[in-house]
């Protein structure tokens, strides 16, 4: 356990976890909420793991059907334990911590979704996630088979033309076949991550929600390079305009390769948050 002056440092536990050989997808979503909860501690970490585990110990033994983990887990997690979404979970930035998802048994769709795939996980279900457009739902078994379910309803088994169905009630757009294709982990994390910021966004004054989602984002292995100047400008807001200016600069002197005229915009943003020093 990583500590400074006998404090906990969650962010460096997490850049460690997630640089790991296989991340350990749980860990790295509550270490979000360590960030973002002082109050938490080890132990309360450690209470939703074994609350993890102990969902998955109310699973049948030795199934080998995706359909029949699909119908398992819909009774399990949707049935007895009532996890699933409504639309106000949106507006809530618990909806986004796994260990407050795991209290309230509400949240996103895809904080749902890691609920029940380590859920599933735990007791042995080839279970996998897919990051469909504006709506995250999980697959079991041979990803071409197209056995899904949607943890915001519940569970509720989904087939290959529900899929379509969401994709272009979210985009207007046909279903692509790479959008089948299983999330990586720390896709998973990113796109929580992403949540957060666009929860932040409308609301300056919880802009240190969304200056603790960019940097946790840029401790990741990979992720978007925009990221920088994004963090840059929160710095800017928050009145630290030395900080945010240097990282603005540096942010422009990787983009002068490929954007000549955005980088000397970028530099004048700088030269601008360093006037407001005087």
């Amino acid at each position: 356990m990583s500590e400074v002056n006998g404090v906990t440092d969650w962010r460096r536990e997490f850049a460690e976890e997630a640089r790991a050989r296989r991340p350990d997808l749980a860990r790295l979503c509550l270490l979000i909420g360590a960030v973002a909860d002082d109050g938490l501690r080890e132990a309360d970490l450690d209470a939703a793991e074994i609350e993890l585990d102990r969902l998955a110990g109310e699973l049948p033994y030795g199934m080998h059907d995706p359909a029949d983990w699909v119908a398992a887990l819909e009774r399990v997690l949707g049935g007895r334990y009532e996890f699933q979404g409504v639309p106000a979970d949106y507006q809530r930035l618990e909806s986004s911590l796994l260990h407050e998802v795991l209290r309230r048994r509400r949240g996103l769709p895809i904080l749902l979704s890691v609920v029940w795939m380590e859920v599933a996980r735990r007791a042995g279900a080839p279970v996998y996630g897919l990051g469909l457009p504006g709506h995250f739902v999980i697959g079991f078994g041979d990803p071409a088979a197209q056995v899904f379910a949607d943890p915001f309803a519940g569970g509720r088994p989904m087939t290959g033309v529900d899929a379509e169905l969401l994709v272009a009630g979210a985009t207007g757009e046909p279903l692509e076949p790479s959008m089948l294709r299983p999330a990586d982990s720390l896709d998973i994390v990113l796109r929580i991550l992403n949540n957060i910021r666009a929860w932040a966004a409308p609301r300056p004054e919880r802009s240190s929600v969304a200056l603790w989602a960019v940097e946790l984002s840029l401790l990741l292995p990979s992720h978007p390079a925009r990221l920088r100047y994004e963090h840059a400008e929160l710095l800017v807001q928050r009145g630290e305009f030395q900080a945010g200016a240097a990282e603005m600069e540096a942010y422009a002197s990787v983009v002068d390769a490929v954007e000549p005229s955005a980088a000397a915009s970028i530099r004048n943003r700088a030269q601008a948050a360093r006037a407001l020093l005087n």
